[in-house]
């Protein structure tokens, strides 16, 4: 693979040229990567600044911009209380001398302090971790609607990327004491720092022991009251800090799907991690890696395009469930049920199928070498299935 390829590079320079553009996700993820290395060089000069670098603030607060930069890459700043009534100044009075590149490690669609809305004056853009796609061919996703064009197999790439996940540092140095060094200074980080200085958490010890909770709970409902139980705090507190992991990218959930015609039995969401990495069992870290590799599809679709692309599950009065449900503007796209090695198809996939006239159905298993048609839906491995995404 080429390690300074990512896949919203083409997309940010392009709306660089008419507004600013916010890039957000996980710490670590690459985003300094893609804005100093892929993004910057495409313009004439740039200028980088770190908010948590004490002179960079100094810059930053007091507007001192070089002269003979094209691109201001801003990083971190939401974590200045007033960081949007700045950056609107600045940009209205100098967005036909620079353009802007503001990045950072939470929703910076949140983070709405101290001032002015930015409205209609950035496009947003989510990065994601290494997917298959990306690691092997690159190119262009499939369009909504268009059945995904699942061809080669990448069978050791694939691999790589189950154990050692998608964030660029473990994934590259493919080294088992990295990966758990990575994660235990990856965690320290995101308390200590990311959360610390945005967020005021009473008992900062029990929000920990939460998400050392989540991987075992990966794949399955989440029950906040059992989570409340577990940790004998309040329920609005668990509530707060899942919002928070979720703001600071270090979890997400995925809802039932619902429509006029469907209602979903149980409204409990299922909860997935950004890193699949973490989590211990193999079934769960394999359904999670699809989730991600999902929800990077849908999120891009979003960013991009502006559809309203989701990811959702399945389940009826009945107990029958499918795993996810890609849905663009309201309307099923394609179904993915997810198994380590069953290829007879799911009897709840063929009900699902029919029952929402879903127009692609696949069975994603895990082992190599499957590829097969049965009563019009498509069982495949995923090294297959995955590189045919984004």
């Amino acid at each position: 693979m080429n390690p300074k390829f990512r896949y919203l590079t083409s997309s940010v320079v392009e709306d660089l040229r008419e507004k600013m553009v916010f890039v957000a996700g996980p710490r670590q993820v690459g985003k300094t990567t893609l804005s100093n290395e892929l993004v910057a060089p495409q313009f004439g000069s740039w200028a980088y600044y770190n908010w948590d670098n004490r002179r960079d603030r100094q810059h930053i607060r007091n507007s001192q911009w070089p002269a003979d930069a094209e691109l201001l890459i801003l990083d971190e700043i939401h974590k200045f209380g007033a960081w949007k009534r700045l950056l609107k100044g600045e940009y209205d009075k100098l967005k036909k001398r620079y353009k802007f590149l503001v990045t950072g490690s939470a929703r910076l669609d949140v983070f709405r302090r101290g001032g002015d809305s930015l409205q209609g004056r950035y496009h947003y853009y989510r990065l994601h971790p290494f997917s298959l796609r990306e690691i092997t061919t690159g190119g262009e996703p499939p369009a909504p609607f268009h059945e995904p064009q699942v061809e080669a197999s990448h069978s050791h790439a694939f691999g790589l990327l189950s154990h050692f996940g998608g964030f660029p540092e473990p994934f590259l140095k493919q080294n088992d004491r990295v990966l758990r060094r990575w994660h235990s200074e990856r965690h320290e980080r995101l308390f200590r720092e990311d959360i610390r200085d945005l967020e005021f958490v009473r008992d900062m010890g029990s929000m920990q022991l939460l998400a050392d909770m989540l991987p075992g709970r990966v794949g399955s409902l989440l029950s906040v009251n059992a989570l409340r139980q577990d940790l004998e705090v309040s329920h609005k507190a668990v509530v707060r800090w899942l919002k928070i992991l979720e703001t600071f990218y270090y979890a997400y959930r995925i809802y039932p799907f619902a429509s006029a015609s469907y209602r979903s039995l149980k409204k409990e969401p299922k909860l997935y991690l950004w890193d699949w990495s973490e989590v211990p069992v193999e079934g769960a870290r394999f359904e999670n890696l699809i989730a991600g590799h999902l929800l990077k599809l849908a999120h891009y679709f979003h960013d991009r395009d502006g559809y309203q692309a989701e990811v959702h599950f399945l389940r009826d009065t009945v107990g029958r469930e499918v795993d996810f449900l890609v849905a663009v503007d309201g309307k099923p796209w394609f179904a993915v049920e997810v198994k380590l090695g069953e290829t007879d198809v799911s009897p709840a996939l063929r009900y699902f199928r029919e029952k929402l006239t879903i127009p692609f159905c696949y069975q994603v298993v895990q082992k190599s070498g499957v590829d097969s048609w049965i009563q019009g839906i498509r069982v495949v491995s995923a090294d297959k299935f995955l590189a045919a995404l984004i």
